[in-house]
């Protein structure tokens, strides 16, 4: 039987106790807080390189991985157009992998040029699929496949689709995540000069996305392919237009005098692009306070100014330029 002191000291241990848990639960709640806060994740980006038309693409190449050594950021990833699976393609990887650290690519339309596959282009990167994802710190990242060929519609060009299995996985794995959640495609989902051909729908589901997660759980969505420099933000997820480290297609019909005629009989194709005179990317770092802020490089193009070369720089509607814009952004 308890006798009314022994009630007492047993009711003062457990309120004590409850104290104490509740104590703890506040500080590590706290100590949760404050690292995500503080918990920045910096990584680099690097798109439409072109290592097989680019008469200097090993120097491109080696410009961007000797400057991230020095960066150190979180991973390296290449937005896609990067190369060919074919052997004499390896002096590009070997220089590649000289970089320490987690190295990923996205699945652009020219990789499997010649007849190559996707499953040939991924082994010869060492890139476990076309679409996955992996978390880094406090934030998700999704690689996703725009290369697939429409169920539905003829397309003409290249195939530019994200078909239904690969957008119910992208539902599910968004779902399955409670990290804010940054995406990278070759192609623009924004963009509707040759983007991705259902860009909207799949705008569409990352907007449901985050309406059922009642966050803004996807923040950012960057892409390659259109070797432009833009931003947009719709419907409070943004659009981040990452440009080529190589050069513009100008179209068939321009003709190039950046090089000598001796040139081009060699690189043909360039004779229809304004080349850019050094590499360019972006170091994007994501700092846990709804901070997003990209560092872009800029460059000029070889050979004749832009504004005299007589191509209308607004043919693709946002302006033709050598540079990746250095950006401050916010999302909530």
């Amino acid at each position: 039987m308890v006798n009314r002191r022994k009630f007492i000291q047993l009711g003062a241990l457990g309120a004590s106790s409850i104290f104490a848990k509740e104590t703890l639960a506040t500080n590590t709640f706290l100590s949760e807080e404050r690292q995500l806060k503080t918990n920045k994740i910096k990584f680099a980006i690097i798109t439409d390189l072109h290592y097989d038309l680019m008469h200097d693409s090993d120097r491109r190449a080696k410009v961007f991985v000797d400057a991230m050594k020095q960066q150190q950021p979180d991973f390296i990833i290449q937005l896609g157009d990067f190369c060919m699976p074919k052997t004499e393609n390896q002096k590009l990887m070997d220089v590649w992998n000289t970089m320490p650290g987690e190295k990923y690519h996205v699945l652009g339309n020219h990789d499997t040029d010649h007849g190559h596959t996707k499953e040939q282009a991924l082994a010869f990167w060492g890139a476990p699929a076309p679409y996955y994802s992996f978390d880094r710190g406090d934030f998700h990242f999704v690689i996703l496949d725009g290369n697939e060929k429409s169920l539905t519609k003829e397309l003409s060009g290249y195939p530019r689709t994200i078909e239904k299995k690969q957008l119910n996985w992208l539902k599910e794995d968004l779902r399955k995540t409670k990290l804010r959640t940054v995406i990278f495609c070759h192609q623009g989902f924004d963009n509707t000069i040759n983007g991705l051909d259902n860009g909207m729908e799949v705008r569409y589901l990352l907007e449901q996305i985050n309406k059922e997660a009642g966050f803004k759980k996807v923040i950012l969505v960057f892409s390659g392919h259109h070797h432009m420099n833009y931003h947009n933000e719709i419907n409070g997820i943004h659009y981040v237009q990452i440009n080529s480290a190589s050069y513009y297609w100008a179209g068939g019909d321009y003709q190039s005098k950046a090089f000598e005629q001796e040139f081009y009989k060699k690189h043909s194709i360039l004779k229809h692009t304004l080349v850019y005179q050094d590499p360019i990317w972006a170091v994007v770092t994501l700092d846990g306070k709804n901070n997003i802020q990209i560092e872009g490089k800029e460059t000029q193009m070889v050979g004749v100014p832009l504004e005299k070369t007589e191509i209308d720089i607004h043919k693709d509607v946002y302006p033709i330029t050598s540079k990746i814009d250095s950006r401050k952004i916010r999302y909530k």
